[in-house]
């Protein structure tokens, strides 16, 4: 797999926690890096996943307004407390 440089600047306490990972797990610096970036990007990815998913529930008109989830909401510290809206 090719690979290319990449170059930042981190504050000195998370360098420092880096290289303490580093040492515990008995790997380089950089792979204790690229496993961080990784799952940061795939996060990313996941979260934009959802919100267009969420905006086609819109767009679609598959919400719940906000009157019925106001009600549910305040009747759940009641004796008799609402289904959740749907």
């Amino acid at each position: 797999m090719e690979t290319k440089v990449l170059t930042a600047h981190v504050p000195l306490p998370l360098a420092e926690k880096v290289d303490q990972l580093a040492a515990r797990l008995e790997r380089p610096r950089g792979w204790i890096i690229k496993q961080a970036l990784a799952a940061w990007v795939d996060q990313e990815e996941e979260r934009r996943r959802l919100t267009l998913e969420a905006l086609a529930e819109v767009d679609a008109g598959d919400v719940i307004d906000h009157q019925s989830v106001q009600a549910w909401a305040d009747s759940l510290d009641s004796d008799t407390p609402l289904s959740v809206p749907q």
